[in-house]
This record gives C-alpha cells, structure tokens and sequence, in this order.
C-alpha cells in the first residue's frame, strides 16, 4: 500500500491537490487527526480488498499537540509495510492574503483576537515539521488551480519511476522558487532581452536559439549543468529520493533560462530520463 500524506498552508491548493488524487483512484481521506494515522493504516491493511493507493489530507485544523508531535507519528507509521511519502503544498504569504481576501473566506486559524496575517503565520510554525519532512514540496504562489491538478497527476499520481524530475525556468526580478532542489544561475550568459528584434521572442524561438548558440559560453553552461545533473541524479534516486526539482534562473526567466531547460531537457531525455518541464514566467 501506498500512503501519501498531503498537507500545506491553507489556501494553497491541498482541496485541488486531493481531488486530483481522488480522481486517480486513491482513496482519500480529508482533515484526518494525525494520532489517527497509524490506526488508519493498520484497519486499510487488515481489509480483504484494501485500496492500493491512500491519500490522507493534514492541515492546520489538526490539534496543535498533534501536529507538534508529526516526527513520532511518522516513525510509529513507518513500522507499517507502508511505501509513505509526504507532499506540502505552501504559497508566499502575500499571496495567501489576497486569496482569502478574494474569496472573502475565514482562515481556519484566524478569528477575533488573531487577524488574517497573524493566523498565517502561526500556520507556518504549526507545520513546520511536516515541510521538514516533505519528499516534495510544491510553492504554489504562481499557479492556477488546472497547473497544479496537472502537476500533482504527473508527479505524484501518474509516477512510476522511482525519481520524478522536474526542470523548471524562473526569473530571479520575481524571486526564487521556494520548492527548489538545485538552482543554477544563468545570468552570465549574453543577454537577448537587449538585442532589439529578440526581446519580445522567448528562449523556446529558434532566434534566441541562435543566438545563444553562436556565444560559445552558452554551450560551456549547458555542458557543465547537463554533466552535473547526469553524474548525481542517479545517486539522488538510489539514496531513496523520489523527487528532484532543477530550477534554472536568469534576470527575466524568459530568454537564457528558458533555452537552457529546453536543451537540458532535449539531453536528458536522450539519456532515457523521464522528467516534466515548467518554464514558470511563461506558464503562469
């Protein structure tokens, strides 16, 4: 059996993320108490015809001495035959103000002594051992509801190997992505965003393809990440990590970063990695 505990801040998508589970054939269960978890397992597994895939979703609604208590939850849940994995949805607190002013809901912690900010906060520091402990953390700031169903369904639902690889492109003017494993800074290389006839293409037009290959300090990037990444990525999957995010980052993620991750993913994919591809100013 396969458990996967979902959890994250509220208002960044774990409703989203459950249902696409759902949708997949896990059986699901919402705002479960954590001391119940081991319970949970041990009555699934007892059953004749037992769902081979689980998804128990955690938030912060959970008692607080529960939640404090994740770490040895885990370990009593791990002496289960159990193939557990922990995935955490978060989102940039700026961003999860203007949800729940735009959708005018209540956070679940917030009330007449806490204000919205305060109760966001707290949030984070209730659940602060779970991310800990996350396989995979998600930073939903910058996606919609349909981006991050996808995503959960191609690195979660629809896994069958044992490392989910994503290559992701981001500007560095907006910030780096939180849920990041590796970041590589492209900034060094030659520019398009000031050649004239470039700056409105993006790094996945042949133009800005061209241009880049004519510096040759772009092929010397591409090859030292793509030797990087082809060296230790075995050795990520083989120490038991299911998933690996590789961020590439120039000023405005649209030229340099872009062409980067398509050519890495060009080459890998030669190599018989199987990964997903995100361009994140791109994308949305």
């Amino acid at each position: 059996m396969k458990l996967t505990i979902l959890s994250g801040r509220s208002g960044s998508g774990k409703t989203t993320a459950l249902q696409a589970l759902e949708d997949h054939g896990y059986y699901c269960v919402d705002n479960l108490p954590l001391g119940l978890l081991p319970t949970l397992a041990a009555q699934l597994q007892k059953e004749d015809h037992a769902p081979e895939r689980v998804a128990v979703g955690v938030d912060a609604r959970n008692l607080p001495r529960q939640l404090l208590a994740f770490n040895r939850t885990i370990e009593e849940l791990r002496q289960h035959p159990l193939d557990t994995e922990i995935i955490f949805l978060e989102a940039e607190p700026a961003t999860l103000l203007k949800r729940f002013s735009a959708t005018r809901r209540r956070h679940p912690l917030s009330g007449d002594e806490r204000t919205l900010a305060d109760a966001i906060a707290l949030e984070a520091r209730l659940l602060a051992d779970i991310r800990q402990l996350a396989d995979l953390v998600i930073d939903t700031s910058n996606l919609d509801v349909h981006t991050l169903r996808n995503m959960i369904r191609q690195r979660v639902a629809r896994r069958e190997v044992r490392l989910s690889l994503l290559i992701q492109s981001f500007g560095y003017k907006n910030g780096l992505p939180h849920d990041a494993d590796l970041v590589f800074d492209v900034r060094a290389l030659p520019n398009p965003h000031w050649q004239g006839d470039l700056r409105p293409l993006t790094g996945r037009d042949e133009k800005v393809a061209e241009f880049l290959r004519g510096h040759p300090e772009s092929e010397d990037m591409l090859g030292d990440i793509f030797r990087f990444l082809d060296r230790w990525l075995p050795a990520y999957g083989a120490n038991d990590r299911s998933y690996v995010t590789v961020a590439v980052g120039c000023t405005g993620g649209r030229h340099r970063s872009v062409y980067i991750v398509e050519q890495l993913a060009h080459r890998l994919r030669n190599q018989g990695v199987p990964l997903h591809v995100r361009h994140r100013e791109l994308d949305g």
